[in-house]
C-alpha cells in the first residue's frame, strides 16, 4: 500500500448555510482558512458533519473547489464521496479525483447492511475506479448500522491506495486488532474527539476531528505531548477538553458544534431538515462548557 500522511489533526468541516439554507460558500472558504491556520493538517469536506446527506452532489462539488482553493498548498483536502450505492460513491469519487484532492473518505453504505463481501467489493470497486485517489475507510456502526469487520479491514489495507481507516466503533479491541493486521503505515484515525488518547495508545495515528473546530491547536498539542513520551502532559489535554468532547454530543452531530461555531460569531447559518436547533436549555449547558474552556 501507498503510505500518505493526512496529519495527526484532520476536521470534519462543518457546511455553512445561508438565512435561506444554501450553501454557504464564500464562508466556507473563510472557516476553511480558520481551520488549516489553527491546528488542522487535513479538511474533510462532506462528511456527516457537513450534513451530506443533504447536498446534492453538485453543491459537493463545488465545496469541494472552495475548499480546496482555500487551502492551496498549506494543508490536504479529503472529499466525502461515500454512498450506500457503488455506482454513485465511484461517480463522485472519480470527480474529486479529476480535481486533485488529496482524498475520499468512504462510508460503510448505510441502510443496506451488506455483509462482509459485500463490503469488500463496494470498496475495492471504488479504489479500483480511483488508483491514484488516496482512500479512508469509514467505521461508524451507530450510524450505518454494519460493522466494518477487522479481517475485512485487513483485506482492503491490501489494496494500494486504501490508506487508512477512521474508526468511529468506540471498540478499542478492535482498534487494537486493526493494528495487529495492518502494515505500520496504514493510518488508523478515531471518529470520536473523546477516544482521541485512548486509541493512540493501542496504535492509533490521530483524530478525525469536530472539536478542533474549536481546539484544534489544543487537540495538536495533546497529540504530540503523547508521540513525545510526555504522557502526563497527554492526559491533562484530554481530561481539561472531555467537557468539550462530551458537550460537542449533547444532541446529534452537527447540531452542537454549528451552534458552538455560531456562539463564536460564526455565520454558519440553519441546518438543513431533518436536523433541527439546538433546544434553548441544552444550548446554555453548551455556552457553559465553552465559557469554562474560555472559548466564548
Amino acid at each position: 500500500m501507498t503510505s500518505v500522511d493526512f496529519g495527526q489533526v484532520l476536521t470534519a468541516m462543518v457546511t455553512p448555510f445561508t438565512a435561506e439554507g444554501e450553501v454557504n460558500y464564500a464562508v466556507a472558504e473563510k472557516l476553511a482558512d480558520y481551520l488549516i491556520n489553527n491546528g488542522t493538517e487535513t479538511v474533510v469536506v462532506c462528511g456527516t458533519t457537513g450534513e451530506s446527506p443533504t447536498l446534492t452532489w453538485e453543491e459537493e462539488y463545488e465545496l469541494f473547489q472552495v475548499v480546496q482553493k482555500a487551502v492551496g498548498n498549506r494543508g490536504k483536502v479529503m472529499a466525502g464521496t461515500g454512498s450506500n450505492c457503488t455506482h454513485e460513491a465511484i461517480a463522485a469519487t472519480t470527480k474529486a479525483a479529476k480535481l486533485g484532492l488529496d482524498g475520499s473518505l468512504q462510508v460503510v453504505p448505510y441502510y443496506s447492511k451488506p455483509p462482509q463481501a459485500g463490503l469488500y467489493q463496494h470498496f475495492s470497486a471504488i479504489a479500483q475506479a480511483s488508483p491514484d485517489l488516496p482512500m479512508m475507510l469509514y467505521n461508524i456502526p451507530g450510524r450505518t448500522g454494519k460493522n466494518l469487520e477487522v479481517e475485512t479491514v485487513a483485506k482492503l489495507a491490501k489494496l494500494d491506495n486504501v490508506v487508512a481507516i477512521k474508526e468511529a466503533s468506540g471498540d478499542l479491541d478492535q482498534v487494537s486488532e486493526i493494528r495487529t493486521v495492518t502494515p505500520p503505515e496504514f493510518g488508523i484515525y478515531s471518529g470520536d474527539d473523546s477516544l482521541t488518547l485512548p486509541l493512540l495508545a493501542v496504535g492509533g495515528t490521530g483524530v478525525v476531528s469536530i472539536a478542533s473546530h474549536l481546539v484544534g491547536l489544543q487537540l495538536q498539542e495533546m497529540i504530540t505531548a503523547f508521540k513525545n513520551g510526555k504522557l502526563g502532559v497527554a492526559q491533562q489535554y484530554h481530561l481539561k477538553l472531555f467537557p468539550l468532547f462530551r458537550g460537542l454530543f449533547l444532541s446529534t452531530n452537527p447540531i452542537p458544534v454549528k451552534t458552538a461555531l455560531k456562539l463564536q460569531g460564526w455565520d454558519v447559518g440553519t441546518l438543513r431538515s431533518p436536523l433541527s436547533e439546538l433546544p434553548a436549555e441544552v444550548e446554555t449547558q453548551l455556552k457553559d462548557v465553552l465559557t469554562n474552556l474560555s472559548l466564548l
